[in-house]
């Protein structure tokens, strides 16, 4: 047996969110197939697993930074040394970022509850004692604050679901004498037994002959936790065999109802019992806000609909709503702070297969781009060009699931997809082979800037063929040479020598190449640099945080100095440099 962890430090948490996230992967299909309550839309496993790969993938950013940062100027070579070192990320930076993982990338109504579980859990573990909170006892501490505040989350809690089964893993796990491991599995039993009751608390699971699809998905997650801590993965049992024959017996029924083909499902009053008509909209987004702004924000969004989860904290939420009215769920959230990622689906005929409400599904288009953009006004740029587009932040790059959602909201029986980043390069290529899976053809074209794949949707033509198509945005996106200006964050190595924090980089193909301390003044250099070997187009995106002058600056510099040179400027907004600059 593989050495296994006694208490939880910053490896535990790793290992456990690769455990879970397999786990979820795997069961995924048969918990969206349960999925009937709070609403029979069958994508509950589907947004579990969306959610925890966002929190797996924050959790591994924090490790890969912690083993770049081991080679920096007066770092600590990677791998050596303690948590503490530049090698490994402290527990409390490892949960700090599954947590917030889980927040940003929170799907649905159980999503939004397994992102507060973690929170929780986050809040215990990450805090600032000299135990640490990693044994046993701290493990138990940990998944009672995580039910107590996915709980406080809801509205309306209810049991017979995800609540339930938390609360009860919870309970099991304070009568749990020991390590990290007999916690862990004490926690795993209370939640089987939890959730195999779970029909007979709510009508509609009895109904349907289900346990709760939420339920069932937080149970596999505690399964990977006692793995984590024991080497063995414990055997998956949803109750009595009668239970588990009803679970396998709807599995292709229940799949085909929420799949959305049958027409308009049915929501759930707060007490489990149908009710024909509901909410017609979930609308979720992200929402930047002071506390008690969030606080008025719960009320009005409670009178505006049911399902109301509210989770997060420190300024950022992930709201979700079930609503008739979704625009005024958005509106409320201006209200309160600002919102983004705002995500509204159409439970009765989807968000993006139909036409609308009566209207027959519309048909796929022959051809679709899809696109990675770092900031809002590239986002509206793209979209304006045709494209299907996923944002990505500055610290937050989307998961494959995000990619896959959006080849298939993009609802065409071709796409061409734009990763516009050389990180997203994995990550696209699996989005790429999810949708083939799909029926999508699909071709990766591999930019590693958003200037690169402003020049491949500039070529691009829907009525050619499709390998001509692709090969004339390839050609374009090759043929453009791609920088960048930041500030630098911390003292490190680079190509152009030793740089501060503070000091400006000017990145070009990916490689520091000029250091300076004037943004207009480095990035006047760079762009010298990348002309001195040709171009005829120069493409200028600015930053929310780029001075107002350098667009002009730089303009008057290419019309002034190279006079076959055309220029362009658009405005990015917040999207992570300060200037992208891209000559073709």
């Amino acid at each position: 047996m593989p050495q296994v962890p006694q208490t939880f430090d910053a490896l535990a948490v790793r290992t456990w969110c690769g455990l879970a996230l397999e786990a979820l992967g795997r069961a995924r299909e048969e918990i969206d197939a349960i999925n009937v309550y709070p609403v029979a839309d069958g994508d509950t496993g589907t947004n579990l697993y969306l959610t925890l790969e966002s929190a797996t993938a924050a959790v591994e950013a924090v490790f890969a930074g912690h083993e770049v940062g081991g080679h920096e100027v007066g770092g600590r070579e990677a791998g050596g040394g303690d948590e503490a070192g530049g090698g490994r990320p402290t527990l409390a930076d490892a949960v700090r970022a599954m947590a917030h993982g889980a927040l940003i990338g929170a799907r649905g109504n159980s999503g939004t509850i397994l992102a507060q579980l973690l929170r929780g859990m986050a809040q215990v573990l990450a805090a600032d004692s000299e135990t640490a909170h990693t044994d046993g006892p701290g493990l138990r501490l940990a998944l009672r604050q995580a039910a107590d505040s996915a709980r406080q989350a809801v509205a309306h809690p209810v049991e017979g679901t995800v609540l339930t089964v938390a609360s009860a893993a919870a309970d099991a796990a304070n009568g749990a004498e020991g390590d990290c491991g007999a916690v862990a599995r004490a926690a795993y039993e209370g939640a089987r037994a939890a959730l195999a009751a779970t029909p007979g608390q709510l009508a509609v699971l009895e109904r349907a002959g289900v346990v709760d699809a939420g339920g069932r998905g937080l149970v596999a997650v505690l399964a990977a936790l006692v793995e984590t801590f024991t080497g063995e993965a414990p055997r998956m049992r949803l109750g009595s065999p009668e239970v588990h024959a009803r679970v396998a017996a709807v599995v292709t029924d229940v799949d085909i109802v929420g799949a959305g083909i049958g027409g308009v499902h049915p929501d759930v009053c707060e007490d489990g019992a149908p009710e024909e008509g509901g909410p017609a909209f979930e609308v979720i987004y992200l929402l930047e806000a002071e506390d008690a702004a969030v606080d008025r924000l719960r009320g009005r969004l409670d009178l505006l609909g049911n399902s109301l989860v509210v989770v997060g904290g420190d300024g950022l939420w992930n709201v979700h709503v079930h609503v008739d009215d979704a625009g005024a769920a958005v509106e409320a959230g201006v209200e309160a702070g600002r919102p983004y990622r705002i995500r509204i689906t159409h439970f009765g005929l989807g968000d993006v297969h139909t036409g609308g409400p009566g209207r027959p599904p519309r048909e796929r288009a022959q051809r679709a781009v899809v696109a990675v953009v770092p900031g809002e006004g590239l986002a509206g740029l793209y979209a304006e060009a045709g494209a299907t587009t996923v944002l990505a932040r500055p610290g937050e790059p989307p998961a494959s699931g995000e990619l896959v959602e959006a080849v298939r909201r993009a609802h065409a029986r071709e796409v061409v997809l734009l990763p516009n980043d050389a990180e997203l390069r994995h990550t696209a290529a699996a989005a790429a082979e999810q949708a083939r899976a799909d029926g999508v053809r699909v071709a990766l074209i591999p930019t590693r800037s958003a200037v690169q794949g402003i020049a491949a949707l500039a070529v691009h033509e829907p009525e050619r063929r499709f390998d001509e198509d692709v090969v004339a945005m390839t050609s374009a996106a090759g043929a453009t040479r791609y920088a960048e200006v930041v500030v630098a964050e911390r003292q490190s190595w680079t190509m152009a020598g030793i740089c501060q924090a503070g000091d400006v980089l000017g990145l070009i193909d990916g490689d520091v190449a000029v250091i300076g301390s004037d943004i207009t003044t480095t990035a006047e250099s760079v762009l010298d640099r990348m002309l001195s070997a040709g171009g005829e187009m120069v493409t200028l995106v600015l930053g929310d945080e780029a001075p107002d002058a350098i667009a002009a600056h730089l303009e008057s510099r290419v019309r002034e100095s190279y006079l076959a040179v055309d220029s362009v400027v658009y405005r990015g907004g917040r999207q992570g440099a300060l200037l992208l600059i891209g000559v073709e």
